[in-house]
């Protein structure tokens, strides 16, 4: 464990954290690619009336078409965020709470050990319903791009996943689990306690077979 009092703290290797290498399906070593199928996928229902957005691209000069091209495919490997405005404004809304840091906070009176689990491109571990596939579409002078993910910037996506991870975690939620969308905080009073809880959260059969990083164990 490491000792959060001291002025740098260097984080752990999963190796030399026993408890999470017992879970390896939980932190593979490599992306996995597109996510399988699950029995939870994100849903884009659109307001009465209305239809999915389509807008022409701009015209642009042949630098500026180079310019996109090169950044296209830079972000194409890296995973994109969408300007999607115009779809967000004729989505209807999902009302599904976030829930207030501060009482997030009050949660964690008297523990000393924790661990945050940050789930590895969380949003990107969830499927668009296949016939909402194409209201994500956005176009480029190079073609029509489609997100078979979840994404960024779709203005669903955070109450979705705070959703899913409140039903996965509910038995945990206020124990020893606090989480913030895709963000998972493991609190205890002792690191033996810890353990426990950790090989709980790990152990827990989740629907979605979601993916993470440890990215703090520490008191």
């Amino acid at each position: 464990m490491v000792n959060a009092a001291e002025a740098h703290v260097e984080a752990q290797a999963l190796a030399k954290i026993p408890v999470a290498c017992e879970y390896p399906d939980v932190f593979p070593k490599k992306h996995l690619g597109l996510p399988p199928d699950r029995d939870v996928e994100f849903r884009i229902d659109l307001v009465s009336g209305t239809a999915p957005v389509s807008k022409r691209p701009y015209r642009m000069a042949p630098d500026e078409l180079k310019e996109q091209k090169t950044q296209l495919q830079e972000q194409l490997d890296k995973g994109l965020c969408v300007d999607y405005r115009p779809l967000n404004a004729v989505t209807i809304k999902n009302k599904y709470p976030l829930p207030h840091i501060d009482i997030l906070f009050d949660q964690l009176g008297g523990a000393t050990v924790f661990s945050k689990i940050d789930l590895r491109s969380g949003y990107h571990q969830i499927k668009v319903q296949e016939e909402d596939i194409p209201k994500t579409a956005f176009s480029t002078r190079y073609g029509l791009y489609e997100y078979l993910v979840m994404s960024f910037g779709l203005t669903n996506a955070p109450a979705f996943f705070m959703y899913l991870m409140n039903s996965v975690f509910m038995n945990e939620l206020d124990k020893f689990v606090v989480v913030f969308i895709d963000d998972i905080l493991v609190y205890s009073k002792n690191e033996q306690e810890h353990e426990e809880h950790l090989r709980i959260v790990w152990g827990i059969d989740i629907p979605c077979a979601l993916t993470a990083w440890i990215q703090y164990m520490g008191r």
